[in-house]
């Protein structure tokens, strides 16, 4: 067909060249190192001139002040996050302010490294190839959402985890345990693991054990008494300018309807939305997301034992459907609605691809669009959001939108897996 197009045959040899090369393990291992080393040298660059970027510049005051709420003069408190999130500032810290931003890309990188590994089991699994482009291909589209937020660090545990999946629930737990004391989301495909796995006692265990760890950690650092700050210091906080229930006020906002209006949360660094009910709002979703995962969970309970019921189930395929679900509604019924949430979205639907490409082909995509609408959402244009710019509430409401379209497709095939026979075997677990 090409020699009736009239493509010269060193083309066609040229271009059969770089397909396989890019279906190879060592294609994709060259692309990933070529995509985080430009993130590096970058960060080198800046921290070279003793900066950082994005929340490192937050990350990195904090781990200055030894984390002390007293030291820090005004701002968000490092104590709004797990414990677990101070070790890695910490770590990027061990060199004094200047390499702290290469230091802490670096970290993501490795993370990042490993998960590819994990995703591909170290090349030796040609067919989950195209996933790991997926992966990289999201990674670089979400930008420094990624390499500058602690989210970007809790990610690539997450994918390893999914990975492990049901045939060792153990380790797989303590990742997401780990993972939860560094930002709370991975909860939610912890969620997922005890509803789907034989054997949750091993869930538990290592959900127990892995706490405990850290409450020891705690009190050897002194740091006991703020251990659960976290739980308390996001109730008081208003509607996120971003979250996908603020979008009918940030056009009221735009369209200069009543008194809706943008305004900047010094204290907790957020650009928030207040409007008539915003205030009832803001009490309400805490709530209701907490019903939103407990629905969500239970689902995943029913699809398991209807699938049983109808003959079995693929768990693996159950724990990834359950686990964008849950973490789609973490997103979608969260009033915080922060650019970075969009990397908790990847990890299911990058396993789900090595799983079962034809049906997770769906999420990848809509999950690229979304992180190309975040993209311009932040950082290229989130000062002509924040003033009401219509184009790019437009933007964000399309964003928001695929993100509900996204949980109701996950939710959706949650309800196929239980009322449909397996198309494969029935997976078993392994210690």
């Amino acid at each position: 067909m090409d020699r009736f197009l009239g493509v010269p045959p060193d083309a066609m040899v040229m271009r059969k060249r770089w397909q396989e090369g890019l279906r190879s393990p060592r294609g994709l291992l060259w692309g990933f190192l070529v995509a985080h080393v430009m993130f590096l040298v970058f960060a080198a660059l800046l921290s070279l001139r003793g900066e950082a970027f994005s929340d490192t510049f937050i990350y990195r005051d904090w781990a200055m002040a030894g984390f002390d709420d007293e030291t820090l003069a005004r701002g968000p408190s490092p104590w709004g996050y797990p414990i677990l999130a101070l070790v890695p500032m910490a770590f990027a810290a061990v060199a004094g302010p200047g390499p702290f931003l290469f230091l802490w890309v670096l970290l993501t990188s490795v993370l990042n490294g490993w998960a590819m590994g994990s995703l591909t089991m170290w090349g030796q699994r040609r067919d989950a190839i195209p996933a790991g482009w997926w992966w990289l291909g999201f990674t670089v589209l979400m930008g420094w959402l990624g390499f500058a937020r602690v989210d970007g660090l809790t990610a690539p545990v997450v994918l390893v985890a999914l990975v492990y999946g049901v045939r060792q629930p153990f380790a797989a737990s303590v990742l997401l345990g780990l993972a939860a004391w560094v930002k709370v989301w991975p909860a939610a495909v912890m969620l997922a693991f005890f509803a789907v796995v034989k054997e949750r006692a091993r869930v538990a265990a290592a959900a127990v054990l892995t706490s405990a760890a850290v409450v020891a950690l705690a009190a050897a650092a002194g740091a006991l008494p703020r251990l659960l700050n976290f739980l308390t210091q996001q109730g008081g906080r208003g509607m996120q300018l971003e979250a996908t229930f603020t979008t009918p006020w940030l056009w009221l906002s735009v369209l200069g309807i009543g008194d809706s209006h943008m305004y900047m949360n010094t204290a907790i660094n957020s650009m928030q939305v207040d409007g008539p009910g915003t205030a009832v709002l803001s009490v309400l979703m805490q709530p209701l997301l907490l019903l939103a995962a407990a629905a969500v969970t239970g689902m995943t309970f029913w699809a398991l034992h209807q699938g049983k019921a109808n003959g079995g189930m693929d768990r693996t395929e159950l724990l990834l459907s359950g686990a964008l679900a849950l973490t789609t509604a973490f997103v979608v019924f969260n009033k915080v609605g922060s650019p970075q949430f969009m990397v908790w979205l990847a990890p299911a639907v990058a396993v789900g691809l090595t799983h079962n490409w034809k049906e997770w082909r769906v999420p990848a995509a809509m999950l690229i669009a979304i992180a190309a609408a975040t993209f311009l959402i932040y950082p290229l244009f989130y000062d002509a959001l924040s003033h009401n710019d219509p184009a790019m509430a437009l933007v964000l409401s399309i964003r928001n939108i695929l993100l509900v379209i996204l949980f109701f497709w996950s939710v959706r095939r949650l309800r196929t897996l239980g009322r449909k026979p397996p198309t494969a075997k029935p997976e078993t677990e392994e210690s």
